[in-house]
């Protein structure tokens, strides 16, 4: 069967056995109800709270710290020290799942927004009569009475318009209303901007009237089809949490491997395999950074806390990280790098252009310019409201306000035009002749016949020109010269409108357009665009500084697609543009491998997208989708990560969205990139501070098991360690400010780990640093007072030693005196609060009776003090030294 638009009115019609001036009967539209359902969107499956509730509990790291809260348990049983450590360890995974049900409860809505977006009422044809029914009720076959200002209930075949022009840009991303007609459409691949025959579900008719038939409701619709790409788009894993769970399987084997091989050792020296069991465990425990889940979970939410000052709301917390690896930015056009209003920006008239970009003072205006201007306002049926602030606000066709505004910058205004001009009579607009025209009263008794149209229409009505101030009858030259201007304007992406009048004594006694718009002066022409934001420029460059691809991706025509990406950076020399019949036709392969090769995709559907976003994704790249309309929805749900626009952006867009732009500047995006990079960079700062203190310990426990030299840390003295000393320094390193080459380095590999060479390189060392002092300070204090001593000694060496060493961490080049100690004032709080707690612990008699600590003489606290401050020096040597054996950035 043929495609709709491909069908004559009469085959549609006959396709449902439907009349145009009938309609259906109610028992017929019944029946077909019952068949086919409400018009409205299947909605997806939702998981419950429950099933999103145990899905947190799936990652390597959360298994991990779960056998660790009953091995604690157990050992707790075991030694009647109680369970603390593991509802320690449960609360924070607790925390964590809450969290994490919440955000993702948060971002299940898209469906129930398409629904919203729907008509509540139509008018339709029923029974040979008019009647409003509720949007759902309509079914394929009906026909739907259209008028200015009617969302479009259901996808229709256009049997009747007049005049008409609908609003598609939440579908198809082109900004300008398109120009409806009945006329069936010949070629059998067509784009869905290019369908003027049909009408789409959710778009909304800005001009004119009309009627059509029912082809498709409910999930039939365009519309319908996007959220079927939106329940079949797959949920894509952040970096930041296949770098966690590649964390969490390394920590898992490392833990098992030490729990063989300090079972083994300690078997071979005789001792009991109970407590060797027991020991071994305990040093599983310490090998995991049981804040490190918690810590990173927090460090997310207050970079979402500063994002919102930056004006973008973030969804989803691993959506924070994700921004600072980004690759790619795909964005959408219009609204987004364009400002969605169309805008005179070019002239030309009396021989002479103007550029409206830089307007001439109202009172420098010549008398053509002000020809052009007075006779183009008067010719459009845009409505201008001025608020009480001094503000306006323009309704009607976008080309139209456009001319409404440029002219009341110039102190025009259409009011007071109007009553100055009074409209007598009009010939309206119709996409036969391209034309429309109005009759004005002017003061000196005569009417003004003002027309606008496209530029062949008019030059056709036209046997003069308004040339350097006089009128004179229209020439080949002139016609070439005007021919020239358009073609200029036109290859910048302009849409051109002409603009002609002529003077009459009376009015005609039939006022139509063959009586009216003929022998006409031409005045001028008009350009305009969708103009780019002005902040898109910079950010376009800060983003190649910072080693992003940005591209278009929009639904509007190629040559203004290529204008805009030129004129804001995007499209460079040597880049290509494509079409979205172009990339229909191109297989999976073939994009793949050529993806790079284009900066500008023009004409496209929602699916070609959602391929163009995959084949990015091919490369490994990390992608960021922008967009606002209902047609990007699908593509943001499969990006990386997709941003939203705010103010003008659908619900659609926002829900199916990871970050919304409150200010819909794309500008605001380069700040999010970088609070991004920022944050995981502080992240990798606070992964590298925790293992660091864990491989100390690890190191503490494990050369006291291969020596036999008895347990130097209990399990509780680790757990608080883990959980408390160093979980506050290490959410405080979240606040470090951004380093100054932050955006002028290429994005973090995608595929690289935490663990790169000189991250495993700097946790061994440092972590080698602390366990072999706290080692020294247990043999110090088991050899002056005997274990309990030195466990005591090794747990405040272990604990004050990493408080200090926190401060090397501000840098891995530069040295620590370099970075101010104010530079991060939560970090001295953290420090002083952990300190604090450490000092209650030591000194407080009941608490330390709880972890069995011995009370220290003045000596043996100026052990503690002098070993503690060891790592700082050995690590400012490192430096000194750079052999860091590292490329990373901070």
């Amino acid at each position: 069967m043929k495609p709709f638009f491909n069908q004559t009115i009469e085959e549609t019609l006959q396709q449902f056995n439907v009349t145009s001036d009938k309609g259906l009967s109610s028992a017929e539209a019944e029946k077909k109800l019952e068949e086919v359902g409400p018009n409205q969107l299947a909605s997806k499956k939702q998981k419950t709270l429950a099933a999103m509730f145990f899905e947190q509990f799936k990652s390597s790291m959360v298994v991990i710290l779960l056998i660790a809260a009953a091995v604690s348990a157990f050992i707790g049983i075991s030694e009647g020290e109680g369970v603390t450590e593991a509802i320690i360890i449960l609360a924070i995974l607790l925390v964590n799942a809450i969290i994490g049900v919440w955000q993702e409860s948060k971002a299940q809505s898209s469906l129930e927004a398409l629904n919203r977006m729907s008509a509540p009422h139509s008018k339709v044809l029923r029974d040979g009569s008019v009647t409003e029914i509720v949007s759902t009720e309509i079914v394929p076959g009906d026909i739907v009475v259209l008028d200015t200002g009617d969302i479009i209930p259901a996808d229709m075949r256009l049997i009747e318009a007049v005049n008409l022009k609908i609003q598609e840009s939440a579908l198809t991303g082109e900004s300008v209303p398109v120009e409806k007609n009945t006329a069936t459409i010949e070629s059998g691949d067509v784009p869905l901007g290019d369908r003027e025959n049909m009408a789409f579900s959710t778009s909304v008719i800005t001009y004119g009237r009309g009627k059509g038939v029912i082809v498709g409701t409910g999930m039939d619709t365009e519309v319908g089809k996007i959220a079927g790409m939106l329940q079949g788009a797959q949920e894509t894993e952040t970096p930041m949490g296949k770098r966690l769970e590649q964390l969490g399987k390394i920590l898992g084997y490392v833990a098992l491997g030490i729990c063989l091989l300090i079972f083994g050792v300690g078997t071979l020296y005789g001792n009991n395999w109970l407590e060797m069991f027991m020991m071994a465990v305990s040093l599983a425990v310490a090998a995991i950074p049981e804040g490190l889940q918690i810590v990173s979970t927090i460090v997310l939410a207050i970079g979402v806390q500063r994002l919102v000052k930056l004006n973008a709301i973030v969804r989803t917390l691993p959506s924070v990280e994700t921004l600072g690896s980004t690759t790619v930015i795909c964005s959408d056009k219009t609204g987004t790098l364009t400002q969605n209003k169309m805008t005179v920006v070019e002239g030309w008239t009396g021989g002479n252009r103007v550029d409206f970009r830089n307007p001439p003072v109202p009172e420098e205006l010549n008398d053509s310019e002000k020809t052009l201007l007075n006779s183009s306002l008067l010719c459009t049926d845009a409505h201008l409201k001025i608020l009480p602030d001094g503000t306006h606000e323009n309704a009607g066709d976008p080309t139209e306000t456009a001319i409404v505004d440029i002219a009341l910058s110039l102190d025009l205004n259409k009011n007071d035009e109007e009553q100055k001009y009074p409209r007598v009579s009009e010939v309206p607009f119709d996409s036969e002749r391209k034309r429309m025209a109005t009759v004005n009263q002017m003061p000196e008794g005569k009417l003004r016949v003002n027309v606008k149209g496209g530029l062949d229409e008019v030059l056709a009505v036209a046997t003069h020109i308004l040339m350097h101030g006089k009128v004179r009858p229209i020439t080949e030259e002139d016609i070439t010269t005007v021919r020239n201007e358009n073609d200029r304007m036109a290859k910048s992406a302009l849409r051109v409108l002409a603009v002609a009048y002529k003077d009459i004594d009376t009015l005609p006694a039939e006022v139509n357009a063959e009586t009216i718009e003929n022998n006409l002066v031409l005045i001028g022409i008009l350009g305009m665009i969708d103009p780019a934001r002005p902040e898109v420029v910079e950010a376009v460059k800060k983003c190649k500084t910072a080693g992003i691809r940005a591209v278009m991706i929009t639904g509007d025509h190629k040559v203004t697609a290529v204008a805009i990406a030129d004129e804001i950076g995007i499209y460079a020399e040597g880049d290509k543009a494509v079409t979205g019949t172009t990339l229909q036709e191109m297989p999976d392969e073939e994009l793949y491998r050529d993806v790079e090769k284009y900066s500008v995709y023009a004409r496209v559907a929602p699916e070609h997208k959602v391929r163009i976003v995959k084949a990015w994704q091919s490369h490994g790249d990390i992608v960021a989708m922008t967009g606002d309309g209902v047609n990007d929805a699908p593509a943001l749900k499969q990006a990386d990560i997709g941003v939203a626009m705010g103010i003008v952006g659908t619900e659609v867009a926002k829900d199916a969205s990871d970050v919304v732009l409150t200010d819909d500047n794309f500008a605001t995006i380069v700040g999010a990139v970088e609070e991004g990079r920022r944050i995981y960079d502080n992240i990798l700062k606070a992964i590298q501070f925790l293992l660091s203190a864990n491989v100390g310990e690890v190191l503490l426990i494990f050369i006291a098991s291969i020596f036999n030299l008895g347990n130097p840390l209990t399990p509780i003295m680790i757990l608080w360690i883990n959980l408390v000393t160093d979980s506050l320094p290490a959410l405080a390193l979240s606040m470090d400010p951004a380093e100054k080459d932050i955006m002028t380095r290429r994005p973090r590999d995608p595929k690289q780990g935490f663990f790169t060479k000189g991250m495993t390189w700097r946790i061994f060392y440092q972590g080698m640093t602390i366990g072999l002092i706290s080692l020294v300070a247990y043999l110090v204090g088991f050899h002056d007072g005997g274990q309990q001593l030195g466990q005591t000694m090794a747990f405040a060496v272990l604990a004050f030693s990493q408080l200090i060493h926190v401060r090397n961490l501000h840098s891995n080049k530069r040295s620590s005196f370099q970075t101010s100690l104010m530079s991060n004032k939560m970090l001295v709080l953290a420090i002083l609060a952990s300190a604090a707690l450490m000092l209650i612990v030591l000194f407080v008699p009941p608490v330390r009776d709880i972890f069995k600590l011995e009370v220290m003489d003045r000596t043996h606290w100026l052990y503690v003090i002098g070993l503690s401050f060891v790592p700082i020096v050995v690590v400012e040597i490192v430096k000194l030294l750079k052999i860091n054996h590292t490329k990373e950035e901070y």
